[in-house]
């Protein structure tokens, strides 16, 4: 669910401001995702720009790192031990901002587009993030056979995901038997290439996409970075996840949304 309100400078310039918020299943226990937006969308001709900053919060966290040898929750309180089942750890705040441009070319039925991201301070893990990636996105014309009224699309997208090293609270002291380790300043999070192909049918204010999503991440690395609450041992080891812990969070999914927008427009004079 959002709220965005949005103005037009003039016909190609547009500010916008906005709210989200989203139910989430974290490792920390946070009750929910709150967002907080603003940007600017420039036009030129077919060219769509949008260039914005983003801070994702996540209260009501809850830290889970106390009585080990690296780093603690006395900066999260309140902690608790590692996470249930696999021990990971999770700090209580993981917000974050995050800046954005993006960019959007129509040419006949196809919008190419592109996107960057980037946050010196991914989920709060003191490590850096960068994501980019391309998309294709056509939609049927008006002489395509459908039913009155109802619009249908298809659309990919291709994206990868750079990532730097944490901080010492989710170091490990445990040497890996791939010959890794141990790091208790914090560990390299492992790089990994995403991607997307859907479509959809629009009517009205309401969208219906049907979407399969992808990664490379491994399960053993998958699990150092989310630090995932069920994740279960299976000897899946890389040199940063040297318990034998996997998760299955970063596989592949099958995603149907169905989702409404509400536009209500106001002249301001």
């Amino acid at each position: 669910m959002y709220f965005e309100p949005r103005y037009n400078i003039t016909p190609t310039l547009q500010v916008y401001a906005g709210l989200g918020l989203a139910s989430i299943s974290f490792p920390n226990r946070a009750a929910a995702e709150l967002d907080v937006y603003a940007g600017i969308r420039p036009t030129f001709g077919p060219v769509a720009f949008d260039f914005g900053v983003w801070y994702y919060g996540y209260p009501g966290g809850e830290c889970f790192n106390a009585g080990t040898t690296l780093g603690n929750c006395a900066a999260n309180s309140p902690g608790t031990g590692g996470l249930p089942i696999n021990g990971n750890f999770a700090k209580n705040n993981a917000g974050f901002w995050e800046g954005y441009a993006k960019a959007a070319y129509t040419v006949g039925d196809f919008v190419l587009g592109a996107v960057f991201y980037a946050s010196p301070n991914f989920l709060n893990t003191g490590a850096d993030g960068q994501y980019a990636s391309g998309s294709v996105k056509w939609t049927a014309p008006s002489t395509f056979p459908m039913p009155a009224g109802v619009g249908l699309y298809v659309s990919g997208e291709y994206g990868y995901q750079w990532l730097g090293t944490s901080d010492s609270f989710y170091g490990t002291s445990i040497a890996s038997p791939l010959g890794g380790g141990p790091f208790p300043g914090g560990i390299k999070y492992s790089d990994y290439s995403t991607w997307n192909i859907g479509f959809g049918w629009t009517w009205k204010v309401f969208t219906l996409d049907l979407r399969y999503i992808d990664t490379d991440l491994s399960r053993a690395d998958c699990n150092a970075f989310t630090s995932d609450f069920t994740a279960r041992l299976t000897n899946d080891f890389s040199p940063i996840n040297p318990g034998g812990f996997g998760s299955d969070w970063c596989g592949a999914r099958f995603v149907a949304r169905l989702s409404a927008d509400l536009t209500i427009n106001t002249n301001i004079k």
